[in-house]
């Protein structure tokens, strides 16, 4: 036939289409299957379809064995899974770090909290500079002062239980709003001072604040001071990931750690604002670090009915730490001395250089086979295995492949996928709007239009603040066991629109009635319904960031998981750094702040339709892997229904060659495919 003769010319098979060329990313349907993972399990309610696979290729080919690379199903298992107590032991060496980040994410609330201040001259009864609110410390020279109204959070803690690294969320306690500089004509003399007197709220004789005088006209370098450590986080987290992906977990890890010592106790002999900020920038590039490779390494050591309860247990434990911070702030009493406490517990994850190993996951998935079976051998030794339980032939594939090249990814080779980048962007939306809609919810319930004597304590608004936090994580559990990740990110993303709206469209309509007199509305029940829509907006908000991060850990590919972990992240930080930007303008613009994530959190509802469902699925180990989890709808397809959207494999070409092919041997050799004849 004449379009058989074509193919044989082109090298072709006759009667059979040569394979389409990637499209967006998107593989022919044979290579798409091919790089299915095995042993891919879709949970309830529907999960990513998963193409099954053709006989492995033969070694020295093209492509490595699909033993090797279906993790999960085989090398995971021949390791004993986690009933191994080698794996048992390096999945607690990553909990206990979460206790001395939950340390740092929250040091800004005691470090860089706004005390009450005058000046040194006045008398006792004299009114601190910027305050005009009525006093509310009882005893002491503070018996008749007042201070500075409250926000919760610090802006330093972006929280992940950690997750997303590893941390609880966004909120703890933080420094109230500064008082911005006074007029001239009004105030100036509140602040034409040469010395002040300050009364500090956390528990500590001396902050950073009272060291330098960082009040009246200095008062916006504290907000610097918190920018430098939120802008290191999210610079921390885009570069590490990229190179935790090039070359390794084990030595971002180390080397973070390395050097958040020697940043972190530097800041400690801090001389002036300006180097506190700067170091403090640089610790939080190293505690990006160590945030996101304990993450990543946590995830890839568990099978996939545990990931998420580990996960959530690191969240606890960094949760822990925020609960302790007042107590380690009231034991140090200097801000230097509880710096210095908070970096050094670092000192032990020196040990992590002879104990901790490289995620074999990510050996395996970048075809580092050589050192991939020194590490298994590793494990069977640690776990005093028996070689001959080796059923399904590991180690003998191993050895066919030692000597394969090694392949690594960069985090930019997304870009050029079909899929995979559209579930990456929409978790970072979901992480940005998440953690930064947060602050709006945490000021509407302790800030200046909601006056209840209980939330107006420090104290109380940071146990407020972690209590919400815990709550959280509590609720998360069951809710992402009955639903899945896609369900129960699904429903506190509502929960959290529905609370913002509400705060936003009914309060107004409330205070309209209040103040007609025939109403029978008072302030106080705007004050109630206010409390209770930001209670349950931060219980959901803080449930939205910490399931955003998790879930890209689990839809990225191992080859490049870290860098998509550091963009979520640093999509939270982003989220974060919006509290101290309102606050350094003064809480101007906080109402437009509100409204543009209200606005978000509609528009994140939706886009989270378009994820596929992670729950008890294998990690995607290479980007075809990850091109492979596609979105299934809530509900099941009725009987004849086709689905919403085909895989790679069961895509069509309607090009018309296929039934044009099919057709021609029937036709005259000078009869085009279209059934006609040459002119």
């Amino acid at each position: 036939m004449a379009i058989d003769r074509r193919r044989e010319a082109a090298g072709g098979v006759p009667g059979r289409l040569p394979p389409a060329a990637e499209e967006n990313g998107a593989l022919p349907p044979g290579d798409a299957a091919a790089s299915a993972p095995l042993g891919g399990r879709a949970g309830p309610g529907g999960g990513g379809d998963i193409q099954p696979l053709p006989a492995p290729h033969a070694a020295g080919g093209p492509h490595p064995s699909l033993l090797l690379l279906d993790y999960d199903g085989s090398v995971l298992p021949f390791l004993g899974g986690l009933g191994g107590g080698y794996q048992k032991t390096l999945v607690l060496l990553t909990w206990i770090p979460a206790l001395f980040i939950g340390f740092s994410q929250f040091s800004d609330s005691f470090l860089l909290d706004q005390p009450n201040f005058w000046c040194r001259g006045d008398s006792k009864g004299a009114e601190p500079a910027g305050v005009t609110a009525t006093g509310r410390w009882g005893g002491g020279d503070l018996a008749n002062w007042t201070s500075p109204p409250t926000t919760p959070f610090s802006t330093a803690a972006w929280g992940t239980a950690g997750p997303l690294g590893n941390g609880s969320g966004a909120e703890g306690g933080d420094a109230p709003p500064l008082p911005s500089p006074p007029d001239k004509g009004d105030n100036a003399s509140n602040c034409d001072c040469h010395a002040w007197n300050y009364g500090i709220r956390t528990g500590l004789v001396q902050n950073v604040v009272s060291k330098w005088d960082l009040v009246c006209d200095n008062a916006w370098k504290v907000h610097v001071a918190k920018f430098s450590l939120l802008v290191g986080l999210i610079f921390g987290y885009l570069i590490t990931g990229c190179i935790a992906d090039w070359f390794g977990r084990r030595p971002v890890l180390l080397f973070s750690v390395i050097f958040i010592l020697v940043f972190g106790l530097t800041v400690a002999l801090s001389v002036n604002v300006t180097m506190f900020s700067t170091l403090r920038f640089f610790e939080g590039f190293c505690l990006a670090g160590v945030i996101l490779t304990l993450y990543a390494l946590r995830i890839e050591l568990c099978p996939p009915g545990r990931r998420f309860l580990i996960t959530m247990v690191a969240s606890f434990v960094a949760t822990a730490g925020q609960l302790l911070m007042p107590g380690l702030a009231a034991l140090c009493r200097d801000w230097q001395v509880l710096q210095a406490l908070i970096i050094c517990p670092f000192l032990l994850m020196l040990l992590y250089w002879s104990v901790f190993p490289e995620s074999l996951r990510w050996l395996v998935a970048t075809h580092q086979f050589a050192s991939a079976k020194k590490l298994i051998l590793r494990f069977t030794q640690k776990n005093r295995m028996n070689p001959e339980s080796d059923i399904k032939g590991v180690m003998p594939e191993l050895e066919k492949e030692l000597s394969r090249r090694p392949k690594k990814v960069c985090i930019v080779k997304v870009v050029g996928t079909r899929n995979l980048w559209k579930n990456i962007v929409v978790l970072c939306v979901n992480s940005l709007t998440g953690f930064g809609i947060h602050h709006c919810f945490a000021r509407s319930m302790m800030g200046h239009e909601v006056k209840v004597p209980l939330l107006e304590n420090f104290y109380a608004d940071y146990y407020t603040a972690a209590g919400i936090a815990l709550a959280s994580c509590l609720a998360v559990c069951p809710a992402v066991r009955v639903l899945g990740r896609r369900g129960g990110l699904l429903l506190f993303m509502i929960l959290t629109a529905l609370a913002s709206l509400l705060q936003l469209g009914l309060l107004n309509l409330i205070g309209k009635y209040s103040q007609h007199p025939d109403s029978g509305m008072s302030d106080s029940v705007k004050d109630k319904f206010s409390i209770t829509f930001s209670i349950v907006g931060m219980f959901a908000s803080h449930a939205v960031g910490n399931l955003s991060v998790f879930f890209c850990a689990e839809i990225t590919p191992t080859v490049i998981r870290c860098g998509g972990l550091g963009l979520v992240l640093a999509s939270a930080g982003f989220g974060t750094l919006t509290a101290p930007i309102i606050e350094l303008h003064n809480q101007k613009g906080y109402f437009l702040h509100h409204i543009i994530f209200a606005c978000c959190t509609l528009i994140c509802t939706i886009c989270l339709l378009l994820l596929p469902e992670s729950r008890d699925q294998s990690l995607p180990e290479s980007i075809p892997d990850g091109e492979h989890y596609t979105r299934q709808p809530l509900l099941p397809p009725r009987r004849g229904e086709q689905p919403l959207l085909l895989t790679n494999a069961e895509l069509k070409d309607y090009s018309g060659l296929h039934d044009a092919a099919a057709a021609g041997d029937g036709l005259p050799d000078g009869t085009t495919a279209n059934g006609g004849r040459p002119m």
